[in-house]
């Protein structure tokens, strides 16, 4: 008794391949997309980064006040052993209308009227005995970079230098962050593109 192999043809296994890769980039572009247009906006300010680092090629490095999480903030259960971790991080609008971190979780926060929770990039976390944390807690959420023209980027370093550089950005359901747009001294200058 013989078995009958079934073979694709190359031509059909190479379209099926480019299917799948072509499917996988819309997913991606398009749950970018999806947080930029429906997801809860938040304006941040930054703060100065050392200028030798804030420009490399044609993208700027940002900061903010909310990547640095005071022990003060975090409620909730701590991790007892070092690994990986990530907060969910609660801002609420400030005196400015610049929104501040006000509570940070290991756990996920519920949404509250007024505020927006940011989850953070996953990062190495040295827990102590019996859940005491470090008095400051370093994090980053996915938006410390922004790439901007050939040429134009010095213009926003000494922009951000002089604390003049605002980001607004768009918070999905989840948590997740998207830089929706640079301003300068209170005036937009770049716009992200949905695609």
């Amino acid at each position: 008794m013989t078995i009958a192999r079934f073979r694709f043809p190359p031509l059909s296994a190479a379209m099926i391949v480019a299917a799948l890769q072509t499917a996988v980039l819309g997913y991606m572009v398009e749950g970018r997309a999806t947080i930029l247009r429906n997801g809860a906006e938040i304006r941040l300010k930054t703060q100065p980064v050392d200028p030798r680092d804030l420009l490399r090629g044609d993208y700027v490095t940002l900061s903010y006040p909310i990547s640095v999480i005071p022990a003060a903030i975090v409620t909730g259960e701590k991790p007892r052993e070092s690994g990986r971790a990530r907060l969910w991080v609660r801002v609420r609008p400030g005196d400015g209308g610049d929104f501040e971190a006000t509570e940070a979780s290991f756990a996920h926060l519920r949404a509250e009227e007024g505020s927006v929770v940011l989850r953070t990039l996953p990062f190495i976390y040295h827990g102590g005995a019996e859940g005491r944390i470090p008095d400051r807690l370093f994090v980053r959420y996915g938006i410390e970079r922004y790439y901007v023209p050939e040429g134009e980027g010095r213009v926003l370093e000494e922009a951000h230098n002089q604390q003049a550089l605002e980001v607004e950005v768009r918070v999905s359901t989840g948590g997740t962050p998207q830089i929706a747009r640079i301003l300068l001294r209170g005036e937009p200058v770049y716009d992200e593109p949905l695609y």
